[in-house]
């Protein structure tokens, strides 16, 4: 990864001394300084190209191996989808570098909300995003385990499909451990590693394709806009990760100008690998067999070489793809209770760090998904397993609901950075078609899950009020 560049006096502790600008009537009180780690080889802040691996792995996990099938059955409309969702997706990309650049420490949306709007929109902010990446983490071991059953059959072992899966999790948690220069190294190579069958079918796609293939361009018999918001609501959530540079901003070095470069890279290319895979094989598979097909991008490969290998092939592709992701949402699972836990939001352990990563964090994010993974699989609750994993698409979207709001908040204000006139309408309209993009995500979760979401929500309340009352108590005892 190169020479380690020298890093400034100072640079260290600017978490814990960021002058934190209050408006209005939101008073927060100053966070206690915290002991920082001195650096060790294990502890190595992110360039550029790792941030933006960070970005394109966590964007890309194991949806685009589906997703062509998924969306089949509404016709070649869904491309027009896909293109409305990637304009959107860009702009919540664009507004997070903005908002980097602003606030250049580790939380993401968690650090914006609270800015704006204080204590308890912050914490809502960091509980819901917590949330969703541990339930995620458990969704992507147990999908990575039905690829593995291609490779090693289990042959229906309940014991061994939950070895596999616990596996599955732990190996990215013990990269996480071992500090954040495995982090990145895992991220970057698994990144790579992924994208070299991904692009296989993206490329072999355009000498294979043919017309004859797409079927007809509206399928479902919907009107054109009800095909496409139908499709949009499959689509949505595989553009969910577009914040992860700016959540881990204090390990990448040069966050004001790299967190922003690293988003928008990422994100545009992880959009434009979406759409090329999902031409491609809508070219080179028929309609009608793509519809019902439950390995598309196999079915794919198969078509343009001939053969039955490609789904061994695209079976490895997504278990490396799985474990990048999980190797970068186990890194968001203990960034953001860390960053909530210094402002005394979250309880203190998860401010514990070793090698540059929250360990507590890290433990407590893989043991959580653990158990909810055991209990699918003994209890056979795959409904209401999969009724937590919609949950996630709707935890997901109150972050970015509030750190939209957070930018247009700043920019009518003119808090930090102030810009005014083409520069102002300019960033205006891109934190507008975030918010409302955002708010579309939402409605594409359905009302079962913004349902369950809203309950767990609650829980965090009564969370946040029992660390609001602690410090309120500790601040009592201290001017007594």
């Amino acid at each position: 990864m190169g020479r380690r560049p020298a890093i400034p006096v100072g640079a260290r502790t600017r978490e814990a001394h960021h002058p934190m600008p209050h408006t209005g009537t939101v008073t927060k009180p100053a966070p206690a300084p915290q002991h920082e780690e001195l650096p060790s080889k294990h502890d190595r802040r992110f360039g550029l190209p790792v941030a933006t691996a960070l970005v394109m792995g966590n964007i890309i996990g194991g949806g685009i191996f589906l997703l062509p099938a998924s969306v089949a059955p509404f016709g070649t409309i869904s491309l027009v989808a896909f293109g409305v969702l990637t304009v959107g997706a860009i702009a919540l990309a664009l507004v997070f570098g903005r908002l980097a650049r602003r606030h250049p420490r580790t939380g993401g949306p968690y650090v914006y909300a609270r800015e704006a709007f204080g204590d308890f929109a912050g914490f809502l902010a960091s509980w819901s995003y917590w949330i969703t990446t541990w339930v995620s983490n458990a969704a992507l071991a147990v999908a990575a385990v039905g690829y593995l059953d291609v490779l090693l059959p289990l042959h229906g072992s309940r014991f061994w499909t939950i070895v596999a899966a616990l596996t599955v999790q732990w190996l990215p948690a013990l990269a996480n451990l071992a500090g954040t220069r495995y982090v990145g190294a895992v991220q970057l190579v698994s990144t790579v590693l992924k994208f070299a069958p991904l692009l296989l079918v993206a490329v072999g796609g355009l000498f294979s394709f043919h017309a004859d293939n797409l079927g007809p361009f509206r399928a479902s018999g919907d009107s054109s806009l009800g095909a496409v918001s139908a499709s949009a609501a499959i689509l949505l959530f595989s553009y969910l990760g577009v914040e992860s540079a700016s959540v881990s901003a204090g390990e990448v070095r040069d966050p004001e100008r790299n967190v922003g470069r690293a988003t928008v890279l990422g994100t545009g290319l992880a959009a434009l690998l979406y759409l090329l895979c999902t031409v491609a094989v809508f070219g080179t598979v028929a309609h009608d067999r793509l519809v019902d097909s439950s390995a598309p991008l196999s079915d794919a490969v198969n078509a343009m070489f001939g053969g039955t290998w490609g789904g061994t092939a695209v079976a490895i592709a997504a278990i490396v793809s799985m474990l990048g992701a999980l190797n970068g949402w186990t890194l968001l699972s203990a960034q953001t209770p860390y960053a909530a836990a210094k402002d005394g939001l979250f309880p203190a352990v998860f401010t514990k760090k070793k090698r540059g990563t929250p360990t507590v964090g890290v433990l407590v994010a893989v043991t959580l998904a653990s158990l909810l993974t055991v209990y699918n699989y003994t209890a056979g609750s795959a409904g209401v397993f999969e009724t937590l994993v919609l949950v996630t698409t709707f935890t997901a979207t109150v972050p970015y609901l509030l750190a939209t709001a957070a930018q247009i908040y700043f920019l009518l204000s003119g808090q930090g950075h102030r810009v005014s006139g083409p520069r102002l309408a300019r960033d205006m309209v891109l934190a507008l078609a975030a918010f409302g993009f955002s708010l579309w995500l939402v409605g594409g979760a359905g009302y079962a899950a913004v349902y369950q979401g809203v309950l767990f929500l609650f829980v965090g309340v009564l969370v946040y009020a029992w660390m609001a009352a602690r410090k309120k108590r500790v601040a009592g005892d201290t001017t007594d």
